[in-house]
């Protein structure tokens, strides 16, 4: 059944520009020593053929409405060939932790074509010890980091097998079909809008109540912005960056402090920017910020597998602090007031707004905003994304093959070229980072920071025990 993009996931299409991807990346690396009858490539692609239809987003392709009067509709894909989204990449053997990485980047650099559906897998090979590691590249307008963790789930070997269900082929609407219901569907939207005009002003009329009563303010976006190297337009290329911390060290950190699981992972960011920045002599005098996306779906609401529900949250990493453990805390601080201010706004208003983003105008600005460099003009709205997704808890399988670290990272934005994202898979934290080397030159010297910032956090934890 065709199925209309809701604002939240067509606004990632529109954001689209040559230089600004709006993919994300999940990457697998699986031991293989254990695959019965061994690994091959043709196999492989047999087994993901197989299991398909436990991935229903990857069916589904665009079909725009008719002078895009309204956000386009998904429609299954009937003619779908998997040889279009399936790439075997042969690395030089034995390929190491670079050659990876830059693998991946390069897979990273070029768009998703939008005329099949939006996903492409590489399967890379040529690694040590019975290893691949399978890179999956999906549009952001597919699922956020919550959606994608429900895919993998779908697929491993411990999941629950369901029969599939023939679908009775439905014909793509007409243009007129998809005219008509365009514009009845704007129609209702509008009657909408007034009841969000009216919520929105009394959310803001209590917010700026709120903030009187608060002992620490959030940064304001753009206002509190520093400026730093790696905030300014952007270019096609990207590269990539990985580091895996033991997850005992942040529940030891977290235990310490009494602060939140989701403030160590902010605290060892801002740990290793300011080491990476002191190195480089780059050390602006106001704290850097973050945006933090944050998902809005309802405790205990049932799993799902596309689409976004997400909100963003505004903090401060807190770089003009020294002392770690003193950081961490004024981190804490920052981001209980970020939460006040959010629950205050409501989680849903950035979702509710954006169901109004002209599909043409606001596009054709993203792409001249991109064409002119109008980020090296203005302060960013905030200077690196960070983002935590839970993952498995217990070690996975998929096809025979043993899961040993999973990755994965969202995409970087004009301005906002940094994009940090940990996912935590059974005993460890995987840290990813996205970055585009031409206002980025040294991404990987920034992920070797990220465990001498974990490391000074312990440390500090440790004294602060002792002293207590």
């Amino acid at each position: 059944m065709p199925e209309r993009l809701p604002g939240v996931d067509a606004g990632f299409l529109y954001m689209e520009t040559p230089a600004q991807h709006m993919h994300t990346l999940k990457i697998a690396h699986l031991d293989l020593s254990a695959v019965p009858g061994g690994y091959n490539y043709e196999l492989f692609a047999q087994g993901l053929a197989a299991r398909l239809h436990l991935l229903p987003p990857f069916r589904r392709r665009l079909q725009h409405v008719p002078l895009q009067l309204h956000h386009p509709i998904w429609v299954e894909d009937d003619d779908l060939d998997l040889a279009r989204h399936l790439h075997r990449v042969v690395l030089p053997a034995p390929a190491g932790k670079a050659e990876i990485e830059n693998a991946i980047a390069e897979f990273a650099s070029s768009p998703l074509d939008r005329t099949r559906p939006l996903w492409s897998i590489a399967v890379l090979e040529g690694l040590p010890d019975d290893r691949v590691v399978v890179v999956a590249k999906m549009h952001h307008a597919i699922a956020d980091g919550v959606a994608a963790s429900a895919l993998l789930a779908n697929v491993m070997d411990a999941a629950p097998r369901r029969s599939e269900v023939p679908r009775p082929s439905e014909p793509t609407p007409s243009s007129a079909r998809l005219l008509v219901d365009a514009l009845v569907g704007q129609a209702r939207q509008l009657l909408h809008l007034p009841g969000l005009l009216v919520r929105t002003l009394a959310s803001v009329v209590a917010l700026v109540r709120r903030r009187r009563d608060l002992d620490v303010l959030p940064p304001r976006p753009i206002l509190d912005t520093p400026r730093v190297s790696f905030n300014g337009a952007i270019t096609a290329r990207r590269s990539f960056a990985t580091a895996s911390l033991p997850l005992a060290d942040f529940k030891a950190v977290r235990q310490s402090y009494g602060v939140s699981f989701n403030d160590v992972v902010l605290a060892v960011v801002s740990g290793a920017l300011t080491r990476w920045l002191e190195a480089r002599g780059e050390y602006p005098a106001t704290s850097l910020t973050a945006g933090v996306p944050v998902a809005t779906d309802a405790p205990g609401a049932q799993a799902r597998t596309a689409g976004n529900r997400v909100s963003n949250m505004f903090t401060s990493l807190c770089t003009d602090i020294a002392d770690p453990g003193e950081r961490l805390m004024a981190i804490s601080r920052v981001t209980d007031a970020a939460k006040v201010v959010q629950e205050t706004l409501g989680l849903d208003m950035l979702q509710d707004w954006v169901q109004y983003t002209p599909p043409l105008p606001f596009s054709a600005f993203m792409r001249t905003y991109s064409r002119w460099h109008g980020a090296d003009h203005h302060r960013a709205p905030f200077n690196v994304v960070v983002s935590n997704v839970p993952g498995p808890r217990e070690p996975v399988t998929i096809g025979g093959a043993r899961l040993t670290d999973l990755y994965s990272v969202g995409p970087i934005l004009e301005g906002i070229g940094l994009n940090i994202t940990v996912w935590s898979y059974c005993d460890r934290m995987a840290f990813s980072a996205l970055a585009c080397p031409d206002t980025f030159d040294d991404l990987p010297g920034l992920a070797a920071q990220l465990e001498p910032a974990l490391a000074d956090l312990r440390a500090a934890a440790t004294h602060s025990t002792r002293t207590a």
